[in-house]
């Protein structure tokens, strides 16, 4: 499974709202639940918050990837969120443990351990693409849910900057299998 399998435009939000970390996980989560993803927001976020506790998910770049496993959820995906402003997120990125999150990739993962690989290897996936400052900017300057999935599985060739030079950071990623 690659990233464009899981990744679907009815649980893309180019403009979330939310003025702090739970609000936008609701809306996401609020989200994924309209169009069957899970079928229960509050043990979805519950679980969510539970994988929390055990390393900060915010990847630094304005980026957040939140991520864990739940009984509730009914399909494997990833809900994008693009905050209307910067929401305060943890991060083992800063000084003062958070960050300013602009774009958050919600992962929705079955508790099902056949999946938990896949899950693995797509987190491994996505990490790698957003660190690559060229597409970053691109995916806060999107117009479309279809351009947003495009800049994202797509090759860094392919995002043109005003410089030919693209600069490749690592984010701080720390996949934790609970």
């Amino acid at each position: 499974m690659d990233l464009r399998e899981i990744l679907d435009e009815s649980i893309i939000d180019l403009n979330l709202e939310g003025s702090n970390k739970d609000e936008a996980l609701y809306n996401l989560s609020n989200r994924l639940y309209q169009f069957g993803y899970i079928n229960d927001i509050d043990q979805f976020i519950s679980d969510i918050y539970k994988r929390e506790e055990e390393g900060a998910t915010g990847m630094g770049h304005g980026i957040s990837i939140p991520h864990g496993k739940s009984k509730a959820v009914q399909r494997n995906g990833i809900a994008i969120g693009r905050c209307l402003r910067d929401i305060r997120w943890e991060s083992s990125m800063s000084v003062d443990g958070f960050q300013k999150t602009r774009l958050i990739f919600l992962f929705c993962v079955s508790d099902d351990q056949n999946f938990s690989k896949t899950h693995m290897m797509l987190l491994a996936e996505l990490a790698g693409k957003l660190g690559n400052d060229a597409r970053v900017n691109k995916l806060n300057r999107v117009k479309s849910k279809t351009e947003l999935i495009d800049t994202i599985v797509y090759d860094s060739e392919s995002i043109v900057e005003n410089s030919s030079e693209e600069t490749i950071e690592e984010l701080d990623i720390q996949v934790i299998d609970s």
